[in-house]
């Protein structure tokens, strides 16, 4: 039992070590890895070559897949340079098997102590991510060597040796076993990586290390197909192509083991080397002669996948993708793309506001308050969505994004239930009661709502790039906006004193209304306070110290 509980601690670390090493990468270098992936696509050659560099940083060719098919799922790329991109992330993942395959034993202690002075000493810069990234290399490195020491007591015994010799009857069913534990493990690369180390400890045949391998192959194309089972046709379009992919090289290399045994064996110095050569050789052979089939393979992807048929309302792209989640970088830049669709609909609410002030219309009213139900769902969408991203993986910028689009939706959100009361309140107090505004108090409904369609675009344009001088400009619009909103309420008054007619039939609603109005802007000129915060323009407090009373003179 204790040898079991060693191997098993053994293979959980080496997991954890690869999940260590692939959290981390994209942690530092998620954002630069996704627009290299995207300027790599010219072809499908440099698109493979791209996979292999990617999958190399990251060891992980399911991470890779996840973040290709998050970029077909917003139409960046195309299927057939997605699928060239997953047979480059299968070499690249071969490549680190032979590296981790050789003997770097003594990385090991030099890799965990490094990282853990960078992760403990400078936890939040880019030195103490990439220390995580250390540790994650030094665990792998440790734990191929717990695994061997663990395997040889623990498979001495005859029970195992039988269960083991079971297997070796059937290439299928070590095919299978292979893929359940790729799948479980949710790495192929620490799959391949266990049973080199087995095979070396003579625990496991040659023959039957060599079907695991094939097995782990099929299960990081499965493992994709799992992972994005809930995503958008699109993505699971290219999840779907790569295992076909995987399919048809183990159908086509399953039956050639024993000709790699018989005169490859002799060359090779090991088991060990045997077995990762073999996984290397097999991705290959088989991405060189499959790469000019991605546009076959995309071409029945799509059919085995068809897009569903879209109605005009759901015609636009859905950028909250959950197979971004894995990459966090992304999915950030996906939950503000989402942001600002939401304020795409609270702008056409803002919009048609005036044009019902301005000609009674009923049903315009109704569509902009229905509008307020979906500025509420994606607010809903886009929260939900955020908390699912793991915070720990996040650096200081990406956590203040994060943030960043959280204050923005809200705001947003808060925005629409303000048009959808005003919507009503000009329903109950203006239309049916069929009352209008004076012509004076009309111009000043007007200009005060031109100016808040401006702060709003000027709004979405702070949010977008940041910009501190356009985040100053809108913080001063705010001033401008509430004494403009001072001086029509005065206004108003004494045209209430004049006892203009219109004026006084509408006089609630008007003060309601540019008051509704000035509490627009203020959600909107909230955009600008992180931004201002962040590069240090905001001042603790408003109020001049030399104006200030002390406490003890208060009455």
């Amino acid at each position: 039992m204790k040898h079991l509980l060693n191997l098993l601690a053994a293979i959980a670390l080496l997991v954890w070590g690869t999940h260590l090493v692939r959290t981390g990468v994209l942690r530092v270098f998620g954002g630069n890895l996704r627009k290299f992936l995207q300027h790599s696509l010219s072809n499908r050659f440099s698109a493979a070559l791209a996979g292999i560099g990617v999958t190399a940083l990251v060891q992980s060719s399911t991470a890779t897949s996840l973040m290709t098919s998050s970029f077909v799922g917003q139409g960046l790329i195309t299927l057939p340079a997605a699928l060239a991109v997953m047979r480059g992330a299968d070499i690249g993942t071969a490549l680190m098997s032979v590296l981790f395959s050789t003997d770097l034993s003594w990385l090991s202690p030099l890799f965990i102590f490094t990282g853990v002075v960078f992760s403990i000493t400078r936890p939040a810069s880019p030195a103490g991510r990439f220390g995580r990234v250390l540790i994650g290399l030094g665990l792998m490195l440790l734990a191929l060597q717990l695994v061997v020491q663990a395997t040889g007591p623990l498979f001495e015994g005859p029970a195992m040796r039988a269960i083991i010799t079971s297997i070796t009857s059937d290439v299928l069913l070590e095919i299978t076993v292979g893929a359940v534990l790729a799948v479980v493990a949710y790495s192929s690369l620490a799959v391949v990586l266990l049973v080199a180390a087995m095979a070396s400890s003579a625990v496991v045949p040659l023959d039957v290390a060599l079907g695991l391998v094939l097995g782990a192959n099929l299960g990081s194309g499965l493992l994709a197909v799992l992972t994005t089972a809930k995503s958008s046709v699109a993505v699971r379009q290219v999840t779907v192509g790569n295992l076909v992919f995987k399919l048809l090289g183990v159908a086509i290399a399953a039956p050639f083991i024993g000709l790699w045994l018989q005169y490859v064996r002799p060359h090779v110095e090991g088991p060990t080397q045997l077995v990762v050569l073999y996984h290397l050789a097999f991705n290959v052979v088989a991405s060189v002669a499959f790469i000019g089939l991605t546009a076959p393979v995309a071409r029945l992807s799509m059919k085995l996948l068809p897009a569903p048929p879209q109605s005009p309302s759901s015609s636009r792209p859905q950028h909250l993708d959950p197979s971004a989640l894995s990459t966090p970088s992304l999915a950030i830049s996906n939950a503000a793309r989402e942001a600002l669709h939401q304020a795409d609909v609270v702008e056409s609410m803002l919009i048609g506001m005036l044009t019902v002030i301005r000609t009674n219309d009923l049903r315009l009213a109704e569509e902009l308050r229905r509008m307020d139900d979906t500025v509420d769902q994606l607010y809903s969408d886009i929260k939900y969505y955020l908390t699912k991203i793991s915070r720990e993986a996040l650096g200081e910028e990406e956590s203040k994004r994060w943030t960043d689009i959280i204050s923005f939706t809200i705001n947003m959100e808060q925005v629409g239930d303000i048009i959808e009361r005003v919507i009503i309140d000009i329903e109950d107090k203006k239309i049916r009661p069929q009352r209008n505004f004076s012509e004076a108090g009309m111009a000043e409904i007007v200009e005060l709502h031109e100016r808040l369609v401006a702060n709003l675009r000027l709004g979405m344009s702070v949010f977008l790039n940041g910009n501190v001088r356009d985040a100053q400009k809108l913080l001063e619009e705010k001033a401008r906006f509430r004494d403009l909103e001072r001086a029509y309420a005065t206004t108003h008054l004494a045209r209430l004193m004049d006892r203009t007619a219109p004026s006084m039939e509408t006089s609630s609603l008007h003060i309601d209304l540019i008051s509704d109005l000035k509490r627009i802007n203020s959600h909107i000129c909230s955009i600008a306070y992180p931004i201002l915060d962040s590069a240090g323009a905001l001042a603790p407090s408003r109020l001049r110290a030399s104006q200030l009373m002390p406490l003890d003179d208060h009455p």
